[in-house]
């Protein structure tokens, strides 16, 4: 099952998750009272450097007949596509800017250059994906509604086909994320489903809002702008779906290496309870990923390679992440919390493996949703033995007991270790508990190896002794017929 007790899988105590807060709190507070004119200029030159190069690339497609042309345009137009959606229309939305008073680089303002609407994202994104990332049956994008993503979602036959599906999500993934919003924002509104073509009575203003705003971008992307390049108008149409094809797959894959590679950890409802700021943060730094990137693939992808960062501060600047991820590191250490972070192409290969594991039964699975590489929870340190914790049996104890019950009795042995002075958390727990995993495996391989060569043994002499009466009765057999 998903993690339900915060403090238990975290090895920390209430008095260190709320110091934590604490902490994570003066980093907000050093970065607003920083913010300034420098960040204006990086959002205002990034606006503009987006639309001359859109502007580049709209121009170079008149000539698109030309191989050239089109391979640059399109080229030109994809960069240009990234930029708006990752750079400024997601860090927008999220109100990183609203702090400038600008109306036209504000949250409430800016309509992105993407099939759904901002507001129906920020309405579905903003607030139950960033206020209960990872909770299950709480935040949305968990799968967006197509994927099994965690061994806690029951497994259903329709499961088989998500990586069918999965193909398809990368390649429409504009339209994916909106039809997505707008089922959202129509859940919160209490409309009930009534599809995309609903009858004239069951019409709603979000499905009206849907349709003007799809409508808009096929007839630029798809129409308006391929009918004013005149005779290159069937180029420039296939150079705009190609920028819509690229920005999409680089757009999923920046979301699916921040939210569903190992170590991005997945939550129960009853997380939700009672939650402080402190343990909502901590969440987002056990429940996001990373993945390295430098200075042109960070701007490429929103700064969104630093997923920790943004989802523990989403409303900070995204020019300010790089600094502030390294604090948040800092933290990470000094609290021996893992900082789950990989190359992208390992973080997305570790997502991929999962949405093609998952699409299978759970009986053809080795691990379970406590012990399973992308899903996890606290009870994946029973039955086994720590040097930092005691044993905490397994089955026969969680019977009997709660995780908090588990956490009261062991918290004493938590905190800084006595001899090196330094803190012993999660990160060591799950160092030792892999170092125990294997110790134990080994242990129960070589128990399976002696029982193995004791039974080869038994058969061994069990065929000797076979043979040896088998021989003597042959001898007293053949005396008999002597006899006779």
């Amino acid at each position: 099952m998903a993690i339900t007790d915060i403090k238990a899988f975290a090895h920390l105590s209430e008095a260190d998750i709320e110091s934590l807060g604490r902490e994570l709190d003066t980093v907000r507070r050093d970065v607003e009272l920083s913010l300034g004119e420098k960040d204006a200029k990086y959002i205002r030159r990034t606006i503009a450097a987006q639309r001359i190069i859109e502007a580049a690339g709209r121009a170079t497609l008149f000539a698109s007949k030309k191989r050239w042309a089109w391979i640059t345009g399109t080229a030109l137009l994809s960069v240009a596509k990234i930029i708006e959606n990752m750079e400024l229309g997601h860090n927008i939305s999220h109100g990183q800017w609203d702090w400038m008073n600008d109306p036209e680089i504000h949250s409430t303002t800016w309509e992105w250059d993407m099939t759904g609407t901002s507001g129906q994202w920020k309405a579905a994104h903003n607030y139950s994906h960033h206020m209960y990332t990872n909770i299950l049956d709480m935040d949305d994008d968990l799968g967006f509604g197509i994927l099994r993503m965690t061994r806690d979602e029951e497994w259903r036959p329709v499961h088989l086909v998500q990586p069918f599906a999965n193909l398809i999500l990368a390649a429409l993934f504009e339209w994916g994320i909106a039809l997505h919003d707008l089922a959202a924002q129509k859940e919160q509104m209490g409309i009930p489903p009534s599809g995309l073509f609903p009858p004239r009575h069951l019409v709603n203003e979000p499905n009206k809002a849907f349709w003007r705003k799809a409508g808009k971008q096929v007839a630029k992307d798809f129409v308006i702008y391929p009918a004013l390049t005149g005779p290159a108008w069937k180029s420039t149409l296939k150079a705009n779906a190609t920028a819509n094809l690229v920005r999409n797959l680089w757009a999923y894959a920046v979301i699916f290496c921040g939210h569903f590679p190992d170590g991005a950890e997945k939550f129960g409802k009853e997380q939700a309870d009672n939650e402080t700021q402190g343990e909502w943060y901590l969440r987002q730094m056990l429940g996001s990923a990373n993945f390295d990137a430098g200075p042109v693939m960070g701007f490429m992808s929103g700064n969104l390679s630093y997923q920790i960062e943004h989802h523990l501060f989403p409303d900070i600047p995204s020019n300010r992440y790089p600094e502030v991820s390294v604090k948040v590191r800092e933290l990470c250490d000094k609290y021996d919390l893992p900082y789950t972070t990989g190359s992208l192409g390992k973080q997305y290969l570790l997502a991929f493996r999962t949405i093609h594991k998952l699409a299978l039964p759970d009986q053809w699975l080795k691990r379970t949703s406590d012990d399973a590489p992308e899903t996890s929870s606290e009870r994946k340190f029973a039955g086994i033995s720590l040097p930092s914790l005691p044993q905490w049996n397994g089955s026969e104890w969680l019977a009997e007991h709660s995780a908090s019950e588990w956490l009261a009795e062991h918290q004493p042995h938590w905190g800084l270790d006595p001899e090196t002075g330094e803190r012993r958390g999660l990160r060591s727990a799950m160092q030792e508990a892999k170092v125990a995993l294997k110790e134990k495996a080994a242990h129960e391989k070589q128990v399976l190896r002696e029982a193995k060569d004791a039974l080869q043994e038994k058969a061994r002499a069990e065929k000797a002794l076979l043979a040896d009466k088998a021989q003597r009765g042959g001898w007293f057999s053949r005396k008999l017929r002597r006899n006779r």
